[in-house]
């Protein structure tokens, strides 16, 4: 949102300054030129790291000179302060050189975005599937579990079932040894 901004502000600045430059930049009324040295002075200032490898120091000190007095820089006689000051197609160029510089980071962070965005959404389909294997191993285990519990309780019926028969055959076994006993003493008398 930051570099849009940057790159509309220098857009209109070079629109101001290519309405006027086959001609002269003299007639471009004072409140444009104002306009025009204030956007790149904002925008020299707020991206700074970014134009460093971008402008040259000579690029800066003409940048400068343009935004301390505007209406002047252009002037046919220059003052003592602008004497060096190059043709008004300089300013154009570095404004034009800033918007490129902007425009080429601006693309570049939209490319990382859309790389990061992709990465996130890959990112976030695996845990996804990560998180639907999760949940049928839960699913999967429950299932396991109350079998198990199932189980649990058939073998507890089981054995309640196996005690008591147990416990009838042995009643039934004293009861048969006390019979056979009484059979073989009526035998041997």
């Amino acid at each position: 949102k930051d570099l849009l901004e940057s790159i509309s502000a220098l857009k209109a600045a070079v629109t101001v300054l290519s309405k006027h430059h086959g001609g002269s930049l003299l007639q471009i009324p004072r409140t444009h030129m104002m306009s025009v040295a204030a956007t790149l002075q904002y925008q020299m200032r707020k991206h700074a790291s970014l134009l460093e490898g971008t402008l040259t120091p000579s690029e800066r000190r003409v940048a400068a000179a343009f935004v301390q007095a505007p209406q002047d820089y252009f002037d046919a006689a220059p003052t003592f302060k602008q004497s060096y000051a190059p043709q008004s197609g300089e300013i154009f160029g570095i404004l034009g050189q800033m918007k490129e510089t902007f425009e080429a980071n601006l693309a570049a962070s939209q490319k990382e975005e859309q790389t990061n965005q992709k990465a996130y959404e890959d990112l976030k389909a695996a845990k996804e599937e990560e998180i639907a294997a999760g949940q049928e191993q839960v699913d999967k285990k429950t299932d396991e579990l109350a079998d198990t519990d199932q189980k649990l309780v058939d073998a507890k019926t089981d054995i309640e079932d196996t005690k008591a028969s147990l416990s009838a055959d042995e009643e039934f076994l004293a009861m048969l040894k006390e019979k056979c006993s009484m059979t073989d003493k009526e035998w041997e008398e």
